[in-house]
């Protein structure tokens, strides 16, 4: 079975209504990134980053899968596919999608201030300013603040290097060091990039192919292609 490894960015979410610290509107519009997403935010005043998240959760909850992420589960019945995203939130998992790879962590988990590996879920949107982990720290958002090593990522290599095609959506690729990815696809494995932007594609030295679409609309065509061509 064919190997397709979707890669995706804060295009996808967007489509659904989820706001993007890129928006000039919306959630981030009142916040900066150095406010409310650095190791250094967490510990000068905690309970304004909880607060950030506590938002940010409950507006994913509140959104529904669009149709790219629901077109990106749908390969699954066609092909081995495993998602690899920087999105921070449960929309492809809500879609159906069964191999997911969060890169910049997970709004529906905490993690213990002490241990980075000590990770459990939460319920419903709001974190309580005093939880607490298993080990008696204080929990924090299992996310990946700027400035802090991104675990996830040789994982995310390792499954780069075994696709047969890679689809990448709604990433800019200037975020490092995800953006680095798509160098790990083997030279001759095809590559089909999904935004109506120009994203920077110069580190991509693979056969390419532009759709330039919003995720919710690009994605259920090339899908559709896919599986009409699958042999």
């Amino acid at each position: 079975m064919k190997k397709i490894v979707v890669f995706t960015g804060a295009g996808m979410s967007a489509d659904s209504g989820l706001a993007t610290f890129r928006d000039s509107d919306g959630l981030w519009a009142n916040y900066r990134i150095e406010e409310v997403c650095t190791p250094e935010a967490l510990a000068h005043d905690r309970a304004k980053v909880i607060e950030f998240y506590n938002m940010r959760r409950r507006e994913m909850l509140e959104k529904e899968p669009n149709a790219g992420h629901r077109a990106i589960a749908e390969l699954e019945r066609w092909f081995d596919v495993e998602v690899v995203t920087q999105n921070v939130d449960n929309l492809h998992e809500r879609a159906g999608s069964t191999h997911v790879t969060h890169l910049h962590g997970e709004l529906t988990k905490l993690r213990s201030s002490r241990n980075p590996e000590l990770v459990v879920p939460i319920e419903g949107w709001e974190q309580r300013l005093d939880a607490t982990a298993p080990d008696g720290s204080l929990l924090r958002p299992y996310i990946v603040f700027f400035g802090e090593s991104v675990p996830m990522f040789d994982r995310a290599t390792q499954i780069a290097a075994t696709a047969d095609l890679m689809i990448v959506v709604g990433t800019s690729l200037a975020v490092y060091p995800a953006a680095a990815l798509v160098r790990y696809v083997r030279p001759e494995v095809p590559i089909y990039l999904v935004d109506p932007g120009m994203p920077d594609t110069a580190m991509i030295r693979n056969p390419l192919t532009h759709i330039r679409e919003r995720a919710a609309i690009g994605m259920p065509q090339l899908a559709a292609r896919l599986i009409a061509d699958r042999s």
